[in-house]
């Protein structure tokens, strides 16, 4: 997969996406800060929501439209979507404001008169939230749109998550698709996270995946890339303290930046399976053990367990090969402190 010229994929460092959520606080001047902050700590792209309290669910206070328990408790959905939602006149702005200091941006759209506005931005992806996965109709749409596709999978089945995955394949794979493990819990808990989830998605799907994480800190997103997470999602705040429908469990920028580079670093550590020693440590050879000669031997003399012995440093022969050093002879005198080689020895070709 390629978001505006940067490839996604486990040969590549994971792609970090700063999620922006309603912590704008109802403040432009705030989103724009927001934005800011994503492009200061190395975030690859930020993300907006783009819906209306209208298009995600109607003013009502019946049955199931208001809130009990949690972050947001008490209130209607109405209410909380009218306060958390970004003004699609900010968009504009916004995306503006992004591809001019270098930040791709782009957005979840929760209906199709969405994706029909962010194309007229020429969003360069789509992410689909984890509670509209089950909305086929909306994922084939934004499929049409050739664009890549990241699905959140929170509170799916694997019967919902294939079917969605299909959904986006018989729209149009040409973009690229990805899927984005996730608990859909604010916070989420992160004896929930399930991470060994991840290769198991990707290996049923035969699809990459990711990490849309709602934990407390960066500790989950980080061992995610472990599992083979090849990008992370985690909502972003100026501050914690200043609220906001989703500032609980956002990260702050320090934070966030410090997500950005343990991620990389973790990556970088996965390398590929060791076959030879890294170069970091052929300066300590000298700190291995090897055969070497502790005492005179003069030229046909024996080797024996008296003037041969296993020590630092590791330039001589392998310990294991002491068996079969003891008992042949000396081709030429070797002084105290030689390290063996079998090229020293009598019958040394021999000696395996």
């Amino acid at each position: 997969m390629e978001i505006e010229g940067r490839t996604i994929g486990p040969d590549q460092p994971p792609y970090v996406i700063a999620e922006l959520s309603g912590n704008h606080n109802g403040e432009i001047a705030r989103a724009l800060k927001l934005i800011d902050a994503a492009q200061e700590a190395g975030a690859d792209a930020v993300k907006l929501q783009t819906y209306t309290a209208d298009t995600i669910t109607i003013d009502h206070d019946g049955p199931g439209f208001r809130i009990e328990g949690g972050l947001w408790d008490g209130r209607s959905l109405h209410e909380l979507y009218e306060e958390a939602h970004t003004p699609w006149e900010w968009h504009p702005e916004l995306f503006r404001h992004a591809r001019d200091i270098g930040i791709t941006i782009f957005s979840s759209p929760f209906d199709t008169s969405a994706i029909d506005f962010l194309e007229g931005l020429d969003a360069p992806a789509y992410k689909i939230a984890s509670f509209e996965a089950i909305d086929l109709p909306l994922i084939q749409y934004a499929a049409k749109t050739g664009k890549p596709l990241v699905i959140s999978t929170g509170m799916c089945t694997p019967e919902e998550t294939g079917e969605a995955v299909q959904a986006a394949r018989t729209g149009n794979d040409g973009g690229g698709l990805a899927l984005l493990h996730c608990v859909s819990a604010y916070p989420a808990p992160a004896d929930e996270a399930n991470l060994r989830t991840l290769p198991d998605l990707a290996s049923r799907h035969g699809i990459m995946v990711g990490l849309s994480d709602h934990t407390l800190g960066t500790a989950v997103a980080v061992a995610a890339v472990a599992q083979g997470a090849c990008i992370i999602e985690k909502h972003v705040t100026l501050a914690r303290a200043d609220g906001g429908p989703d500032a609980a469990f956002s990260l702050e920028p320090g934070e966030l930046k410090i997500l950005v580079e343990d991620c990389r670093t973790a990556w970088a550590a996965l390398g590929v399976p060791r076959v030879v020693p890294e170069q970091s440590e052929k300066a300590n050879v000298q700190f291995r053990r090897s055969l070497y000669a502790v005492a005179d031997i003069k030229a046909g003399h024996v080797l024996t367990e008296r003037n041969v012995r296993s020590i630092r440093p590791g330039y001589g022969l392998a310990p294991k090969l002491l068996p079969e050093v003891l008992g042949r002879k000396a081709k030429s005198d070797i002084t105290r402190g030689t390290p063996l080689d079998l090229s020293l020895l009598e019958d040394g070709d021999d000696a395996g």
